[in-house]
């Protein structure tokens, strides 16, 4: 008898214990879950997953890149590599700058597994500073805050453009070799107004934006008719064109009379995922330095 009971116990322990080690691992996961929820990693798919895994910068991993910009929502995604592209960032000056303006403009949240996806038009500046530096183009990205500039100066969001101004302007002082100056956006329409399918991808719609209140404006339209022409010959309805804006209640002018080189682009809208911003990204990377090419050679 005693030695039935002992058995019926022994029994129990490794069931307790089994129940224990169960209970341990749900709230381990749990507890991770929740850790890189609040960590809001932003992962689109497998794909750009196993890219964090795999791919480092020179000095700094992606992965750095991401948790160091995470604090403000950001999304940094690396894409697919072009053909017999280098290995490392050019060498020289950077000749490249990209900003935001609107910093938190975000596109479609969503979530796989236990990331949470939380996408900004920030991403899109480090795909193609990434795209650009591997093509020999050094690309320089803003890392200032247009959001803590508005604050400092009691600024409502309607200055953005001027406090980008002050970031544009420090950039240059302190590296005169920029000449191309790209302020990245996002729309606001739709989705079925900001995503096309052109063979088996799906795109974000672009749209350049032009301000006519500069009163060289005419020099900011010929380049980025260059490079729509070049998106047009390419992906066919990717581009919405030009948008001319001008006259009372806007801006009119979006920096752009800073340098004739300098162009604001809105890609796709809030509803648009990672996967259609990145594919846009991408052939926008692949016209504008097409046109980079011309002027070099």
């Amino acid at each position: 008898m005693y030695i039935f009971f002992g058995d019926i116990m022994k029994r129990s322990k490794k069931r307790l214990k089994r129940i224990i080690l169960f209970i341990t691992i749900i709230i381990s996961m749990i507890y991770s879950y929740k850790y890189l929820d609040n960590k809001n990693i932003e992962i689109d798919n497998k794909e750009v997953v196993e890219m964090v895994i795999n791919n480092t910068f020179k000095q700094n991993s992606i992965l750095d890149k991401i948790l160091s910009f995470n604090k403000e929502n950001q999304i940094l995604l690396l894409k697919e590599s072009f053909d017999n592209v280098v290995s490392e960032k050019p060498s020289g000056n950077p000749i490249i700058y990209i900003y935001n303006s609107h910093p938190t403009e975000r596109y479609m949240h969503s979530n796989i597994g236990e990331f949470s996806i939380d996408p900004t038009v920030i991403m899109n500046n480090y795909i193609l500073e990434d795209i650009f530096n591997k093509k020999g183009y050094l690309t320089l990205v803003e890392e200032g805050s247009v959001t803590e500039i508005l604050n400092n100066n009691n600024w409502n969001y309607a200055s953005s453009y001027k406090a980008s101004r002050i970031l544009m302007e420090t950039a240059k002082k302190n590296n005169p070799s920029l000449e191309y100056f790209i302020d990245v956006h996002r729309d606001s329409l739709s989705k079925d107004k900001t995503t096309i399918t052109i063979g088996d991808k799906d795109y974000a719609k672009m749209i350049f934006l032009l301000g006519l209140e500069n009163p060289k404006y005419e020099d900011n339209l010929v380049f980025m008719e260059r490079i729509n022409n070049k998106i047009d010959s390419y992906y066919p309805g990717l581009s919405k064109g030009i948008y001319k804006k001008g006259g009372a209640g806007v801006n009119g002018v979006y920096n752009q009379d800073f340098s004739s080189k300098t162009i604001l682009i809105e890609v796709g809208g809030e509803e648009n995922t990672t996967t259609e911003v990145l594919n846009s990204a991408i052939a926008f990377s692949r016209c504008f330095l097409e046109v980079l090419d011309e002027e070099s050679n």
